[in-house]
């Protein structure tokens, strides 16, 4: 089969809607098929390239808002006219990729739907604003999209049940979910001497990150040799780092930016704990890479935590925007080895059984497969 893949996501992938559109990509080669992947380039003429075996088109891409993606879209629509008849079906991921009309089947995957997720932005300054005021020319774009898509499928329960919103009825949205390379990330027998509480993630205002912060701060006073490790980039940074100052812990925080790969696998496998303070997820590709490698994990009661965790077993939930409720349960981790141990191994073998990248390429080649039988193919 052959798969076309469109997105606005960068590639080579920097973080989760990427990573997973990389990491299907890879499924679908190693199990015989073809893929291309077309996404957003710079200003100049379209660049074509291989990566790993994906054929990569990045196709013109000028950040004129609020009309970026609908001028991307005219570039997008005319390279799919040159080389759409090697295609089988196309697949587009949002957020935001061009809402394309096509002859040939489509696939619509949901991470996070714009209403859902511009609405959990509060209004704290102008850049928070902006982006509320970009939503509304968002879901536009997205409404066109699901419009043109014969099939929607969404990364976790939460997210179809949100899509609702659009008008979709939940029970026409398949849940394929969200994947981790299992072999890639997983557990290591010794973890080292130092503890530390780790996040990881994009450093933005959904992430919950003044709480996870709040919540250090508690338990830098009741334990002296924890530390904190943040990784990621986004623009709550500076406000984070001065939160910390202030906090007079400074020595005690880490934001480490942008890691490799594997540095990213070290993290999770020796972190002590690993916490995700979200007020609004899809599904979490941090939170699947932390619990392969076996970390213990506490993460907030939302949208797809909810499809993964299961309180006190595999992994610890607590309510959002609750600083005190995070610090109780990490300290609950910190001072039990035997329950970090427990909901470490039990969280590894959750994702063994339902996560893997393997699992997810089959559910969504039988969209594709199904599509194929129901659509006539294009001439």
């Amino acid at each position: 089969m052959n798969i076309c893949v469109i997105t606005s996501a960068k590639f080579p992938p920097e973080e989760g809607i990427g990573n997973y559109i990389y990491n299907m990509s890879q499924q679908f080669i190693k199990k015989g098929h073809s893929v291309t992947v077309i996404t957003r380039g710079g200003i100049h003429r379209t660049q074509k390239e291989d990566l790993d075996g994906i054929e990569l088109y990045r196709v013109p891409f000028m950040p004129l808002y609020p009309f970026h993606v609908q001028i991307h879209g005219i570039f997008v629509k005319s390279l799919l006219k040159s080389i759409s008849k090697e295609f089988d079906v196309i697949h587009f991921h949002t957020p935001l990729p061009p809402p394309i009309s096509t002859v040939l089947p489509t696939v619509t995957t949901v991470h996070t739907p714009m209403k859902a997720d511009t609405g959990k932005v509060e209004l704290v300054n102008l850049f928070a604003l902006a982006v509320k005021l970009q939503g509304k020319v968002s879901c536009l774009i997205e409404h066109e999209l699901f419009k043109n898509s014969d099939k929607i499928t969404s990364v976790a329960t939460s997210v179809a049940e949100e899509l609702t919103e659009y008008g979709l009825e939940k029970n026409n949205v398949v849940v394929v979910g969200n994947g981790v390379d299992e072999k890639l990330f997983s557990p290591i027998e010794h973890k080292n001497q130092s503890k530390y509480i780790l996040y990881t993630g994009r450093l933005s205002y959904r992430k919950g990150l003044f709480d996870f912060i709040e919540s250090g701060i508690l338990l830098c006073k009741k334990y002296p040799n924890i530390s904190f490790k943040l990784t990621g980039k986004g623009p709550l940074l500076e406000k984070l780092q001065s939160m910390v100052q202030e906090s007079g812990y400074k020595d005690r925080f880490e934001f480490l930016g942008h890691v490799d790969k594997n540095e990213l696998i070290s993290l999770y496998q020796n972190a002590t704990v690993f916490v995700l303070p979200s007020h609004y997820e899809g599904l979490p590709t941090t939170l699947l890479e932390a619990m392969a490698c076996g970390a213990p994990v506490v993460a907030t009661a939302v949208s797809g935590n909810l499809d993964v965790i299961e309180s006190e077993k595999n992994g610890l939930l607590v309510p959002i925007k609750a600083p005190d409720k995070i610090a109780d349960a990490v300290s609950l981790l910190l001072e039990n080895e035997s329950l970090r141990c427990q909901l470490g191994n039990n969280a590894r073998r959750t994702i063994e059984e339902k996560f893997t990248w393997d699992a997810i390429s089959d559910k969504i080649m039988e969209c594709y497969l199904s599509l194929l039988q129901e659509v006539p193919a294009a001439e």
